[in-house]
C-alpha cells in the first residue's frame, strides 16, 4: 500500500503543485468575480466576470483575509469587492466617501465635503424611465443611472464617513443594496480592487459571449 501511494505521488505532484500554486495566486494575488445582478449598471452588467487584483490594497495571507502588509487605502472612484457582512456576500460597489469625508445625496445628487458633484444627463428623453447621467467627482467621469420610480433611496442627511470604513454605492442608484443599506463597509472587509472586464455572457441570449466587452476597462 504504502508504495502505491508513493508511486501516486511522484506521478502526480507537479499537477498537485500546480493546484497549489493557481489556488495561492487566486487567493491572494488575483481572480476575478461573477456579477450576477445589476447594481452596478451602467458601468457592469448582469454576466459579467471582473478582474479582481488582490494586491491593491494588502498582501493577504493566502486563504485567509487577514492583511500581512498593507500597500494602500481604497480612493474615491474605486470600484472595490468586499466580503460584506451586513449583506452576508460578497458585493461590487463604488467608493464615494473615504474616512472623514462628509456625504449627502438629495434628489439623486452628491455633496461631497459641501461640494455639489457636477452631472449631465446622456439621455435626453423626458419619456424615459431610465436617466443617464455623467457623474464627474475629483476630476474621475463615470456613468450612472437613476429611475422616476422606486426612488426611496435619493435622498440621505450629511453622514460623516468612520475611521478604517468606507461609503460605497452602486451606480445604479435607485436598485443597489449599498451603504444606504448595510452601512459603511469596514477597511477589513475589502478583498480588492477591479478596473476592467475579463469576459461576459449574455444570460438572456444562451449565455453567448458579449465580445465587446471582453477586458473592457470599467
Amino acid at each position: 500500500m504504502r508504495t502505491t501511494i508513493d508511486n501516486f505521488w511522484q506521478e502526480n505532484k507537479k499537477f498537485a503543485l500546480f493546484l497549489l500554486l493557481m489556488l495561492v495566486f487566486r487567493s491572494a494575488v488575483a481572480d476575478w468575480n461573477d456579477v450576477p445582478t445589476g447594481s452596478m449598471k451602467p458601468t457592469i452588467i448582469e454576466g459579467d466576470r471582473i478582474f479582481i487584483n488582490k494586491l491593491a490594497y494588502d498582501v493577504n495571507l493566502p486563504f485567509f483575509q487577514f492583511s500581512l502588509i498593507k500597500l494602500a487605502d481604497p480612493d474615491v472612484n474605486d470600484i472595490i469587492i468586499f466580503e460584506s457582512n451586513a449583506a452576508g456576500k460578497r458585493l461590487v460597489k463604488r467608493v464615494i466617501g473615504v474616512p472623514g469625508d462628509v456625504v449627502e445625496m438629495v434628489d439623486n445628487k452628491l455633496i461631497i465635503n459641501h461640494q455639489a458633484v457636477r452631472y449631465r444627463r446622456i439621455n435626453q428623453s423626458n419619456k424615459q424611465e431610465m436617466n443617464m447621467y455623467t457623474e464627474n467627482i475629483i476630476g474621475h467621469t463615470h456613468h450612472i443611472q437613476t429611475t422616476e420610480e422606486h426612488n426611496n433611496y435619493g435622498n440621505f442627511s450629511p453622514v460623516v464617513v468612520p475611521t478604517d470604513h468606507y461609503l460605497v454605492l452602486g451606480d445604479n442608484r435607485n436598485n443597489s443594496a449599498d451603504s444606504r443599506v448595510i452601512g459603511f463597509v469596514p477597511r477589513r472587509e475589502i478583498i480588492g480592487k477591479s478596473t476592467h472586464v475579463v469576459f461576459s455572457l449574455d444570460y438572456e441570449h444562451y449565455y453567448l459571449p458579449r465580445i465587446d466587452r471582453f477586458f473592457a476597462s470599467i
